[in-house]
């Protein structure tokens, strides 16, 4: 294990409610180069104050273990007039996320282990944050895909019946294969492209092409992403695969899925905050900023997400962080780009979720650092632990009400779906392997991030 080579702490955080492993204690954490050096309650001992570099008295706000966003879209390399690394990792540590895992549809598509490798060393020069990404699966590609090291790989992203490019496995023959033969985790877009296309041409004839926003609801439909979520989770417990379906958006989907601790699981469920707080309603007065694949369905729906977090059958809330630049987002059901940026806000927007008393501090962190860092076994992450990095993020959730504005996004798109919702929660800072990268709204060093490291089930 790395150590640092000065036995003084770098930081003390004093009088911190710590959220941690089920409960919110008082107490103090110590931070000694890249690495938690303590952790306990009540008051800190006089000797380790008097060793520390820098004391902090962080006056009861809440310490959190950073949160692990395993589903963004970072546009680098290839599409970087959109966001790159820099920029939408700086937006993650704004929010308070500190390890990122990056999906393979950029250019060129990252489906071979070199390609992996490219954006690695991109990352080790533009990113703020912690970074890891996903192999793409394609119908051609599975020799790649089980030569691949998952140790420095998250796992397989499929699109399983919704193409993004030629980001597609559409052959029953190399599904099987794929989830017989790779052991690794498989990350699963699951909607019947089928299906959408056949609604898309209807919906073309009978309105055109400047079909409304509101539509996409209609064409990516609660049947499209059911019959494909049933399909792969059916093949999963078949083959025994570990299986994570991302961005879950329907009540129907949930019946897949059950409760349960996420290290005992081979099938697990990932929900995002958009469809936690928007419906199909709000096409109405935020347009084409929440249209999104899949789609954002009923507020029956959303109330059903929503339960499924308060009983454990949804593991992990991830962003699918996805900016375009605002000229991209003109036009209707059929022309606008899908996608929005959202990591900056996902976890001030969960914890509203606290502050209105629908869940705890706890259950947040645990969907939001615990649950990734146990589901891709990332090394010493994720939780506030001794020998663990200090991957750390303070959040003030007794401020002042404040009011999302486009002026607040850090993204390089400069917009955000969230524009206008009130918060009474703020991140104030965030530690990334025991540096202090983000206080009081500004980027403080950006040179701390490391590759992740991942230790994958059998």
């Amino acid at each position: 294990m790395e150590r640092s080579e000065s036995n003084h702490p770098t930081y003390l955080f004093l009088n911190a409610r710590i959220v941690n492993e089920g409960e919110v204690r008082q107490g103090y954490v110590a931070v000694t180069g890249q690495f938690i050096t303590a952790v306990g309650s009540g008051e800190a001992p006089a000797e380790l104050v008097a060793a520390s570099e820098n004391v902090l008295d962080v006056h009861n706000m809440l310490l959190m273990p950073g949160c692990i966003d395993e589903h963004v879209h970072f546009r680098d390399p290839g599409m970087t007039a959109n966001g790159n690394m820099t920029t939408e990792s700086t937006a993650a540590a704004a929010g308070g996320v500190t390890s990122v895992i990056d999906m393979p549809n950029t250019v060129p598509m990252t489906v071979t282990m070199e390609a992996v490798e490219a954006k690695i060393a991109r990352a080790s020069e533009a990113c703020i944050v912690n970074y890891g990404f996903f192999i793409g699966a394609t119908n051609n590609n599975l020799e790649e895909l089980l030569k691949a090291d998952y140790t420095r790989v998250a796992g397989v992203k499929l699109f399983v019946g919704s193409s993004t490019g030629d980001l597609l496995v559409d052959s029953d023959n190399s599904l099987r294969r794929l989830f017989s033969e790779v052991k690794a985790l498989i990350a699963v877009h699951a909607e019947d492209n089928k299906r959408i296309s056949e609604r898309m041409a209807q919906t073309r004839d009978l309105i055109g092409e400047d079909a409304p926003v509101a539509m996409h609801s209609k064409i990516r439909d609660n049947k499209a992403c059911y019959d494909s979520t049933r399909y792969v989770t059916s093949l999963a417990r078949e083959t025994g695969a570990h299986l994570h379906v991302m961005h879950i958006s329907t009540a129907e989907e949930l019946e897949c899925f059950s409760a349960g601790p996420v290290a005992s699981k081979r099938i697990t469920a990932e929900t995002c905050p958009h469809y936690l707080i928007f419906s199909h309603d709000d096409y109405v007065s935020r347009g084409t900023r929440i249209k999104c694949n899949p789609a954002i369905k009923s507020p029956a729906d959303r109330l059903a997400l929503r339960q499924a977090i308060a009983d454990g059958v949804i593991d992990t809330i991830g962003s699918d962080h996805a900016p375009h630049l605002p000229e991209r987002k003109q036009g209707g059901a059929l022309k606008a780009a899908s996608g929005m940026p959202s990591v900056q806000f996902e976890l001030p927007m969960m914890m509203e979720f606290v502050s209105a008393g629908a869940y705890t501090a706890p259950r947040v962190v645990e969907l939001m650092a615990h649950n990734p860092a146990t589901l891709f076994g990332i090394d010493r992450r994720g939780f506030i632990r001794e020998g663990y990095y200090a991957d750390i993020v303070l959040v003030d959730d007794a401020t002042d009400p404040w009011t999302i504005d486009d002026s607040d996004v850090r993204s390089l798109c400069g917009w955000t779906p969230y524009v206008g919702l009130t918060l009474r929660n703020r991140v104030v800072l965030t530690m990334v392997n025991g540096g202090l990268v983000y206080s009081d709204g500004v980027i403080r060093n950006p040179h701390t991030a490391m590759p992740l490291a991942f230790h994958p089930r059998s």
